[in-house]
């Protein structure tokens, strides 16, 4: 115990095994709803949701372990939310890629995220996309999650009048949506750690109550084979051959890095980890995020990235990385309870989709509104992503119109060469999805 203690700097954090462990276990509370949502967002796209499962499982488990004992920060990883959207609804069903291709994108941008952090490049690409861009693109990703969140829990469907509309308040499923979605707005409204979680549980266990949801045979069994997605990606990199696919591969990138490097200031802020505005051992959290990307993605997951739900652990006194190994002992455990894949129906998740959209969505009040020529692309980067149903259109909206607005306003020089770069190809990519 000595060791470990000594290991992870106890005494210097002024904290504890034991307020540690219950960090970690605050923490995976927080955002276990990942093992269940993943699988479902994923599943879409014609994925195994067993398979999506374990490897949701593992390679979370993997990024928490590095995170804890390379890094040592009490920041835990998992495959994101959005981009998962991302994979599925931009990807696989808009695009009309094949999932197996799509993963293979997620394997070729995980290797370009370590080498990147390897040559530390990453202030570089930091400094190309200003930041009132990358706010847009975190909120314009919560608004798509929101909107597909909603339209899965019945609340907003298709009308051919209107394009959308409310969905009938007469289907049981439906309220099943709602009952979650009051359950969770008042836990995460009085601070309850694992708000979302819980509220996910509470929306099951009304669900089986009622019928609305079957009773499963068993809750615990062995976890679901890897076989029909455990080394996909490695096997399609070649499809990889076209301007459209390597915007995806880019988008892959930005998305991914710049959640996890917003994520890992912004909690590294609230434990009061920086130093002279920087954040010590950066480079190895960034490394930690990519090792499990790129393993997840053999696995058969979307990226992974840093989790903002580490924030509850923080709160309640998580300083060192043991809180984090604790977390990723806690997804190998998880593994075994597969069965609950068949409970967690998309009323389950719809109330978690809702709220992280919510969450994210915050980024907006940082955005400069008084700027025109910085609130017109901000904007259709917002809502481009839910009214086109595709986060990398909305990116290549609120991308193009940014350097003409910059330009128009005689702002050019302001604009980093990336960016004149990003637009051309933008513009490539939107003509040759929609010719």
């Amino acid at each position: 115990m000595n060791k470990i203690a000594a290991y992870f700097n106890f005494s210097e954090l002024k904290t504890n095994v034991r307020t540690e462990t219950l960090a970690g276990l605050t923490t995976f509370v927080s955002m276990a709803y990942i093992l269940f949502v993943n699988p479902s967002v994923l599943g879409a796209s014609g994925m195994s949701q067993g398979a999506v499962f374990t490897a949701t499982a593992l390679a979370s488990a993997l990024g928490c372990l590095l995170m804890g004992l390379v890094a040592k920060y009490p920041i835990a990883i998992a495959p994101g939310l959005g981009v998962n959207a991302f994979f599925t609804y931009s990807v696989v069903i808009g695009m009309g890629v094949k999932w197996e291709t799509a993963l293979a994108g997620v394997f070729v941008a995980s290797v370009i995220f370590m080498i990147i952090t390897l040559f530390k490049l990453r202030e570089m690409i930091i400094d190309a996309i200003p930041r009132d861009m990358k706010l847009a693109i975190s909120a314009g990703i919560g608004f798509f999650i929101a909107f597909i969140g909603l339209h899965g829990g019945g609340l907003i469907v298709a009308n051919k009048s209107t394009v959308v509309g409310l969905g009938s308040l007469s289907v049981g499923t439906t309220w099943l949506t709602i009952f979650g979605l009051l359950v969770t707005l008042i836990l995460m409204s009085r601070k309850v750690p694992g708000g979302i979680f819980i509220g996910m549980v509470l929306t099951s266990i009304l669900g089986l109550a009622t019928g609305l949801i079957k009773m499963p045979t068993h809750w615990v069994s062995a976890a679901p084979s890897l076989k029909p997605t455990f080394g996909v990606a490695i096997a399609h990199v070649g499809d990889i051959n076209s301007v459209q696919l390597i915007i995806v591969v880019l988008t892959f990138l930005l998305v991914t890095f710049f959640d996890t490097a917003g994520t890992l200031v912004g909690l590294a802020e609230q434990a009061g980890f920086m130093k002279n505005n920087k954040m010590p051992r950066v480079g190895k959290a960034l490394m930690a995020d990519s090792t499990s990307m790129l393993v997840g993605s053999v696995l058969g997951t979307s990226p992974t990235s840093a989790y903002v739900e580490s924030s509850a652990g923080i709160a309640v006194g998580g300083r060192s990385g043991f809180s984090a190994v604790v977390t990723g002992l806690l997804f190998i455990l998880g593994l075994f309870f597969s069965p609950l894949l068949n409970v967690v129906t998309d009323q389950v998740t719809a109330p978690a989709l809702i709220i992280v959209g919510v969450l994210m969505a915050e980024s907006l009040k940082e955005i400069h509104w008084e700027r025109f020529e910085i609130a017109v692309p901000a904007f259709l980067t917002v809502i481009g992503m839910p009214l086109t149903y595709s986060i990398s259109d909305g990116i290549a909206l609120g991308f193009i119109s940014y350097v003409v607005t910059m330009v128009a306003t005689k702002h050019a020089k302001e604009v980093h060469p990336l960016m004149y770069v990003l637009f051309f190809i933008f513009i490539i990519f939107l003509w040759i999805l929609n010719i």
